[in-house]
């Protein structure tokens, strides 16, 4: 008898280690840490249906994890409240980590990070500059308070 409890236990040890525990992953969310409170569309043809659809500009945000000047203009981007405000009252807010087809978005190259805009006419705003001469739609966490 004394085994056949033994037996139980090793088998009962041995199914629930053999259960692994899933661990539930939260989904990374669409602001991809450029602003939770803000209403983020998934995809570049998505933004470009909503600007239609919301009569509202699109802004898209190229970045990259691994770029440090990515990373520091989101930390600023996302810390800035009336940013915040303005860029989900007044546009279609659309961040990307891979590039899209569409060669109007890279007027002057590849780049991150970069942020171009498109009217409701589906016009590339290209005269929405910053302030670097080799990469004209980089900006960095100071002009921030250009858009104040």
């Amino acid at each position: 008898m004394l085994r056949f409890v033994v037996f139980a236990l090793l088998l009962g040890v041995c199914a629930s280690a053999g259960k692994q525990q899933k661990k539930k992953e939260t989904p990374q969310s669409l602001s991809r840490g450029w602003g939770d409170g803000i209403r983020w569309v998934k995809s570049y043809k998505e933004g470009l249906s909503e600007m239609v659809k919301r009569k509202k500009p699109l802004m898209v945000i190229h970045h990259q994890d691994i770029c440090p000047y990515s990373q520091a203009l989101k930390k600023a981007f996302a810390a800035d409240k009336s940013i915040q405000k303005m860029a989900g009252r007044d546009f279609i807010m659309l961040n990307l980590l891979n590039e899209t087809a569409d060669e109007r978005i890279a007027p002057d190259g590849r780049y991150t990070p970069r942020i171009l805009f498109l009217d409701q006419s589906n016009t590339v705003r290209t005269e929405l500059v910053g302030k670097f001469p080799s990469h004209l739609y980089t900006y960095e966490p100071a002009d921030m308070t250009l858009c104040e």
